[in-house]
């Protein structure tokens, strides 16, 4: 079975570098006519802003005026400035506090990964309800025993089975199993 050449792309490569070259001449002409579009923006933007001042005709009087309300709104400007300047040097103080406090609260050091560890229902118990209350739950304890002594005693004696079903067939013969099963304890 011949092994497969790897498929070659329909394209040529002249072809594929004179797409690309297309395509890179394509987003520079974008990109000039989104600066230039961003420029007329901002100048529109001024315009309404800030009108130009015609100077030429206004008095001495009128132009110191006109730069005192400027420096006025100047120093308006330049006090909301640093308010602002203030208000984000305030809260970068804050923001590297936090940080800190939360690098102590994760701990100094790199946690290691965690173990599986197996513990006793008694240590769960203990670490739950503390070490006042003394709960215990050695299930083998609660058992109970078992006396090898007694297991022996009750093998039964091999005997002719058809005796044995003819004797418990019937009502009387569920009544006597009952009897036999709750033995000499009563």
């Amino acid at each position: 079975m011949p092994e497969k050449a790897p498929e070659k792309s329909k394209i040529s490569a002249s072809r594929k570098l004179m797409l690309k070259s297309l395509m890179v001449a394509k987003a520079k002409e974008e990109l000039e006519q989104e600066m230039v579009e961003k420029e007329e923006q901002k100048e529109k933007y001024l315009e309404e802003k800030a009108p130009p001042i015609h100077t030429s005709s206004m008095s001495l009087a009128e132009l110191r005026t006109l730069c005192e309300e400027l420096h006025a709104k100047i120093d308006v400007v330049d006090e909301e400035r640093y308010d602002i300047e203030a208000k984000v040097l305030h809260n970068t103080r804050e923001i590297k506090d936090l940080n800190i406090k939360v690098l102590d609260l994760r701990g100094k050091f790199k946690r290691p990964n965690l173990r599986r560890v197996r513990v006793s229902a008694d240590a769960i118990l203990r670490s739950l309800l503390g070490s006042k209350h003394k709960v215990s739950l050695d299930l083998r304890a609660n058992l109970k025993s078992v006396k090898k002594e007694d297991t022996e005693k009750k093998t039964v004696e091999v005997s002719d089975w058809r005796k044995n079903v003819e004797a418990m067939s019937g009502m009387e013969g569920r009544k006597k199993m009952f009897d036999a099963a709750k033995g000499p304890n009563q």
